[in-house]
Formats: C-alpha cells, structure tokens, sequence
C-alpha cells in the first residue's frame, strides 16, 4: 500500500470531532459512572438529539450553575440560601442526621422514615488524604448541636473505614456534649455506601440503629 495515501493514525493525525464536542466529552468523563468511552457515547447522543436534550440540557445547567448552593444551615444543597428541609417547620428540629454528602440525604429521603433535620459534613475524615475537622463542616455541626442540644444525632456515615472513624470522632464530641448518638445498624455492609443502597435496606437499618 502506498504509504502516501495511508490514514494519519500517529500523533499528529487530524482529531475526527471539533474542540467543542471533544471538550463536551472530557467533562462527561469527569462524570461518576462514566468513563471515556460512555462518555464519547452520551454525547454522540445528545448531538444527534441537539434541539430535544442538548439545548435544554445546557439551559437548564447553566440555570442551575448559577441558582445552585449549599444550605447556610446545614450544606445542603438546595437553590436557596436556607434550603427546603431546613425551612420546613414540620421537620423534628430535635433529631439531627449526619451524612457524608447530599447524595446520601436523597437516599435516606426517598425511604420517608427520617422527619427530623439533617447535616451535611461534605465528606469524612481521612488521615491519608489530609482530611480533618476544619476541611468539613464539623465544627459547624458541634456548634448548632451546642446551640440546639437535640436529643438524638444520628450518624449516618457509609460504612467504609473512614466512614466508621469519622462517626466514632463525632460519637466523642457528642458525648462531651451530652448527647445521645447512634449509628446505622443491620443492612449496611462494610464498604457500602448509602446511594447505592436500596430504599428496604436503608429503612431497616435506619430503624435498626443503635448506640455507638
């Protein structure tokens, strides 16, 4: 075959889509659950579908870039500065959650078992990668629980190691507080994270829970 007329694979070859495109894949890659190549496949669909998802789709992140923010109370995220939990005076201002993040919230609010209020940490302690007190909201959280004294925290962090370390941390601070924690018991194996839970087995581990 004449090397001439042999398609440019190597380094310098042509890129087969325009930087738009190729930037719109790098960022769905960034994505939980989607690698390069689901990537690469959810924008192909979104392009050939451009005027029925695509240019909704980038109205409606555009809106949310620009609404979206965590709760001033307890870093929810939400699109008000007091987020929709937080303001409802329905809401057990006397039995707080602690969660990891909001994914966790959602989980524990699709079961329906849980109607008092909630605090999100933004993540768990992690000797490894640096993570302390001060890089959550903990000290956030030990203030509004010294200001509202709840009778109960419960902590409902994943049960990963760091999850497990970080709820014995804020069964301490607690304790020195004079409240009562607890922690999620039956159905929670080691490793799993509440998101990908379903709806039974967080119910009964939420109604499960016990002292720490």
């Amino acid at each position: 075959m004449d090397s001439s007329r042999r398609p440019n694979s190597g380094p310098n070859a042509a890129s087969p889509m325009g930087p738009e495109l190729a930037r719109l894949i790098e960022l769905l890659a960034r994505l939980p659950g989607l690698g390069p190549r689901s990537a690469r496949r959810a924008a192909l669909h979104l392009a050939k579908r451009r005027e029925a998802l695509l240019a909704p789709l980038a109205e409606a992140m555009a809106l949310a870039a620009e609404k979206i923010r965590p709760c001033s109370i307890c870093g929810h995220i939400d699109t008000a500065e007091i987020c929709s939990i937080c303001a409802d005076p329905r809401r057990d201002e006397a039995a707080l959650c602690v969660v990891e993040d909001s994914a966790d919230l959602w989980a524990l609010e699709r079961m329906g078992a849980f109607h008092g209020r909630y605090h999100v940490l933004g993540g768990c302690l992690s000797a490894l990668d640096g993570v302390g007190p001060e890089e959550l909201r903990i000290p956030q959280l030990l203030a509004r629980a010294a200001e509202t004294m709840p009778r109960e925290v419960v902590l409902a962090l994943n049960a990963t190691v760091d999850g497990r370390a970080t709820a014995h941390y804020l069964a301490e601070a607690f304790a020195d507080l004079g409240i009562r924690t607890s922690v999620l018991a039956q159905g929670v194996p080691m490793g799993g994270e509440l998101e990908h839970l379903d709806e039974g087995t967080i119910a009964a581990a939420f109604m499960a829970r016990r002292g720490l």
